[in-house]
């Protein structure tokens, strides 16, 4: 008898910020497996922003996530059942899950799953530092800051998923690494455990003119590189602080996700500095991955690459977690755990 499926489906689009009545929890069998098909457990489940953004029905840079579907995400599991010779019962995988308890595919589609070894990399951190977060956060810094020793690079949302490797990523190429964070505790994570040079909680700077005194105390040398995961103010604070030929790395705007309106209160000052604004979606530079992947993997092993997880337990409490990630209730990469 086939087991049963639990799945968690977006039945309604958000107006404005998103509440759990959007998500709906169901049940399903599985399917029986044909011919090239696994059947995969999931362990753990990634929540990222960039959902946010899937949940809208407006035009973006990814399909809209379908309503009355399973929410789209990546996941980590074990093969359960296989009817594809390249695949074995107990093989660990990476690939878009979703957020449900099994899910069936297709294995001879290229790509859709890949094997991953557990010997000295943490299963779930393929969601994370060894993952798409971490290749985010490798291509936004290695291809478009592209920073030379003794450079400052400052990051937002520092203590997250994509922010923490930005950060550690930089230091190892002999650049300064200054983080923006919400919260003391994040800051002294970011400092102390991560080795940034320096750490600014924005919580405690509520205006322009704070936020940018705090930056220049910082960054006494200007900003040469900045990794953007959050917007507005903050953007227009390192703005100010920018030194001529400037690169910045728009990864993400969570500021505005719920619809509000980022203005940019001086963006004369992309052209007076000569700054380079790059935007980019990791999952178009699939060719960088292989070499992205090499690295963080290997200094993960080495445990030269650290990183901190958020674990909700249990499929149910997805929506929840999903909303307060929105939020910045999460400590570092945000993850389900299902097993």
């Amino acid at each position: 008898m086939n087991p049963i499926n639990a799945q968690i489906q977006l039945v309604s689009r958000p107006q404005g910020e998103p509440t759990l009545d959007n998500f709906k929890l169901v049940e399903a069998a599985v399917p029986e497996l044909a011919e090239g098909q696994v059947l995969i457990r999931n362990h753990f489940l990634s929540l990222d922003p960039y959902m946010r953004g899937r949940m809208n029905d407006g035009k973006s840079y990814a399909q809209p996530q379908p309503l009355n579907e399973v929410m789209m995400g990546g996941t980590v599991g074990e093969v359960v059942a296989s009817k594809n010779a390249a695949f074995s019962v107990g093989d660990k995988v990476v690939g878009m899950g979703g957020w449900q308890q099994y899910f069936v595919v297709d294995a001879n589609q290229r790509g859709v799953i890949q094997k991953v070894d557990t010997t000295h990399i943490p299963l779930s951190a393929y969601l994370g530092a060894v993952g798409m977060p971490g290749v985010t956060a490798w291509y936004g810094l290695v291809k478009i800051i592209n920073p030379k020793a003794g450079e400052t690079v400052v990051v937002s949302a520092a203590s997250g998923a994509v922010g923490s490797v930005v950060g550690q990523l930089a230091k190892a190429r002999g650049a300064r690494a200054v983080g923006l964070a919400g919260g003391a505790d994040k800051c002294r994570y970011v400092v102390e455990e991560l080795g940034f040079d320096a750490c600014i909680d924005y919580k405690e700077h509520r205006d322009l003119k704070s936020l940018s005194a705090a930056l220049k105390a910082a960054c006494p040398d200007g900003v040469d590189g900045y990794f953007e995961n959050v917007g507005g103010m903050i953007l227009d604070a390192v703005m100010l602080r920018a030194n001529a030929f400037s690169r910045v790395a728009m990864c993400g705007m969570i500021s505005g996700y719920n619809g509000e309106p980022i203005p940019m209160s001086a963006p004369q000052l992309i052209l007076v500095n000569r700054m380079k604004f790059q935007g980019f979606i990791v999952s178009e530079h699939m060719d960088v991955w292989p070499e992205a992947l090499k690295e963080l993997g290997g200094m993960v092993a080495t445990g030269k690459l650290k990183f901190r997880e958020s674990v909700a337990e249990g499929l149910d409490s997805a929506p929840e977690a999903f909303l307060g990630l929105l939020k910045g209730k999460n400590f570092g990469k945000q993850l389900v755990k299902l097993v």
